[in-house]
């Protein structure tokens, strides 16, 4: 058994990651409305500095490298393509982003509403990527 491509990888992982950042963006125009409430509210800031952006790029390329590597290692139990993707990105967000919104639910944080369509937009984002970078993603 082979390892892991790496430099296939981690252009597949940073294509992912760069997919799930533009998504993640693009879904948040359901909920910004909703959320800005919820920080106010909260006293929080909605404020978005260079810091924050930067942080979200950083963690969609996390994301990235992280679904696609749990995808290279996923191909030899499960084979590879699409099936094996979608597969390692719902693994990875149950384990990720449905367990923390679960706990901001828990205690109250945000309105169901909001976490739900925090879900969704999280959701759609890591599978899209995922089959980006298992569609990149080759052994040789």
């Amino acid at each position: 058994m082979q390892g892991i491509n790496r430099r296939r990888w981690l252009i597949g992982g940073i294509a992912a990651g760069a997919l799930i950042w533009v998504l993640d963006g693009s879904g948040s125009i359901l909920y910004v409305e909703s959320m800005e409430a919820a920080m106010t509210a909260h006293g929080l800031s909605t404020d978005t500095s260079v810091r924050v952006v930067l942080l979200s790029v950083a963690v969609s390329l996390i994301v990235g490298l992280a679904v696609v590597f749990f995808y290279a290692l996923a191909r030899a139990r499960l084979g590879p393509g699409p099936r094996t993707a979608v597969i390692v990105a719902i693994a990875l967000w149950i384990s990720g982003s449905l367990v923390s919104l679960i706990g901001y639910d828990m205690i109250g944080l945000y309105p169901r509403h909001l976490l739900l369509g925090w879900a969704l937009v999280a959701l759609v984002a890591v599978i899209l990527g995922s089959l980006l970078g298992a569609w990149i993603y080759r052994e040789e």
